[in-house]
């Protein structure tokens, strides 16, 4: 992984330096191995590296001819694409192949790409620069109208940072962030910063977008016909493809292990590719009642032979760095994963660079409890999936959110294509806007900020391609999630239980939050960005029941989230210290 940026001016105007100067440094903590720019009339493009494969040679701007290419993430087909296409690269980065088959294809180059990627290349013939991001969206990519033309980063920071953009707050999103914990679509919360979409590949010329492409991320129609055994024989064959695909690396991986399904499949398939002990790390949290997985996770590594480290992250390590986590997230997700995933990557960073993880199990198999009620109609109790917001049962605001479902609701409509049954339109949602707002996001920040690549083989075309248009009774069958994966995990990896309910993953917020209520209420209360929301007295009141109902601590863990966010990144202010020094101005 990596950082990149650039600007892409009107013709006949020239980028500062200063300004390139400004985006390079704002990403610096995405690329620590190294920068380049590439400066061409009306265009320049920055890069911080992450080197990962090829590392004498695979420094970039890489350039062919008259185009030149910076890249964030990783080509996991680029060995395939030298090979099938008779490429002649002069380096052994897995990002060249795209560079030549810009220059024979154009701007179809992405469609024969497989794996995480945010691309800029820059036409010097045509005067055209080209943006294209992979199709789950896994790596982040921004663009932003500036004085003179657009601009682009892998982070809206690094925008605001270089004074191209003002952190005004759009209303909208705002709400989204409170009742959802993500925003949706292709606006994000800042004003004027806009996400190039999944699967987008945009084409910008004389500094303005004139043509607008997009892969899609599933395939399309109804469910298939197909056996249970055949289902399993194919979908045993794609996870091995994909595993071993997403490997690749000139440097130590790893992976994060939880006590689940999907962390188990990749476990098995890992142990079974590789010679040696897969290294496998796992947090827990030592509070009575939350849930710990970590002596599942234990049992899993033990029998597959891996490499187990384990990690207790404590209310006090919370208080602590909660401030630089949030400030992680640039493009928000109140998601309190983002706790135990920032500890992860700080502690995997003393052994490896690269990560392996199960998400996208529970999107591309059915494993959640939400697309079962999904599937049932509403007079048996069926409902859409996220119909209701943290903020709807409590008198906590000063107005009430409006207009937060409807970024939901077009997705929902974009979702239900033809032939697809409510599951795989459920599923679908959460794919578009879910996957890459919340979780992915969660994933590149908190990972990024200790200079570690992520990576998720569960997010694949060919994964896919075999398990999304399976029958709706291979993914959920008596009332449980991601059948076929489970019977898959049963054939080839038993010990991982796979026929036990999924647990779900909890961090104990609200009771932390309830434990020192009296105190963190008045201070969130009478942060700017809360105050301008929120009423006072009810912000501390419901700091001191935060864990007496779950959606009151998801409600208090929402603002106690954006008081920290709204002061690094609108307010522009230092978060250095713990959660009680940076809210009290100390």
């Amino acid at each position: 992984m990596c950082g990149l940026a650039g600007l892409a001016l009107r013709l006949g105007q020239t980028p500062s330096g200063a300004t390139l100067d400004a985006l390079t440094r704002a990403l610096a903590h995405r690329g620590p191995d190294g920068h380049g720019h590439h400066v061409s009339g009306n265009v320049a493009l920055s890069h911080t590296r992450l080197s990962i494969i090829d590392l004498v040679t695979g420094d970039q701007p890489l350039f062919a001819g008259a185009a030149a290419l910076v890249a964030n993430g990783e080509v996991y087909n680029y060995r395939e694409l030298r090979e099938e296409n008779q490429l002649h690269c002069s380096t052994g980065s897995d990002c060249e192949p795209p560079l030549h088959l810009f220059r024979r294809d154009g701007i179809g180059f992405a469609d024969r790409l497989r794996g995480m990627y945010a691309i800029a290349l820059h036409d010097r013939g045509t005067k055209r620069l080209v943006l294209s991001r992979d199709p789950f969206g896994i790596k982040p990519l921004y663009l932003a109208e500036v004085a003179g033309g657009l601009a682009f980063a892998s982070e809206p920071q690094a925008l605001i940072a270089a004074g191209l953009v003002e952190p005004r707050i759009r209303p909208e999103a705002r709400a989204e962030l409170l009742q959802i914990q993500f925003t949706t679509g292709a606006e994000t919360i800042f004003e004027g910063i806009r996400r190039i979409l999944p699967g987008e590949t945009v084409v910008i010329a004389d500094g303005a977008v004139t043509e607008r492409h997009r892969r899609a991320a599933l395939p399309e129609g109804g469910p298939e016909e197909i056996t249970a055994d055949a289902a399993l024989t194919r979908l045993d064959a794609a996870l091995e493809e994909s595993v071993l695909l997403h490997q690749r690396s000139d440097v130590p991986y790893g992976m994060f292990l939880s006590g689940g399904i999907d962390s188990s499949a990749v476990l098995a398939l890992m142990a079974r590719l590789n010679d040696r002990p897969v290294l496998a790390f796992t947090a827990g949290f030592d509070v009575p009642g939350a849930a710990d997985e970590r002596a599942a996770a234990a049992h899993l590594a033990q029998a597959a032979g891996a490499r187990h480290i384990t990690l207790s992250v404590t209310e006090a390590d919370v208080w602590r760095h909660l401030p630089e986590i949030a400030g992680a997230m640039d493009d928000p997700a109140a998601d309190y994963a983002i706790i135990p995933t920032w500890f992860l990557a700080r502690r995997a960073r003393q052994e490896v660079k690269v990560v392996l993880s199960g998400e996208g199990g529970d999107e591309i198999f059915g494993g959640y409890g939400r697309y079962r009620a999904a599937m049932r109609p509403w007079w048996l109790g069926g409902k859409a999936p996220r119909s209701r917001g943290s903020f709807d049962r409590l008198d906590v605001l000063r107005e009430a959110p409006t207009g937060w479902r409807d970024g939901t609701g077009a997705a929902e409509a974009a979702a239900a294509s033809p032939g697809r049954t409510r599951l795989q339109a459920a599923q679908a949602l959460d794919i578009a806007d879910w996957l890459p707002n919340d979780l992915l996001i969660k994933l590149d920040r908190c990972l990024m900020a200790h200079g570690v690549e992520g990576r998720t083989p569960l997010l694949d075309a060919g994964i896919a391609a075999s398990a999304f248009r399976l029958p709706d009774a291979l993914k959920v069958q008596r009332g449980s999630g991601k059948w076929l994966l489970r019977e898959w995990l049963a054939r080839h990896f038993p010990a991982a239980e796979p026929t036990k309910p999924k647990q779900g993953f909890t961090v104990p917020i609200g009771a932390w939050i309830e434990g020192v209520g009296d105190r963190l209420g008045p201070l969130v209360a009478a942060q700017p960005g809360v105050a301008e929301i929120a009423r006072p007295d009810r912000v501390a009141a419901l700091f001191r029941h935060a864990g007496s109902e779950k959606h009151r601590g998801f409600a208090a863990w929402h603002l106690l989230f954006y008081a920290l966010w709204h002061r690094r990144h609108v307010e522009r202010r230092d978060v250095r210290g713990d959660v009680f020094e940076v809210l009290s101005g100390r």
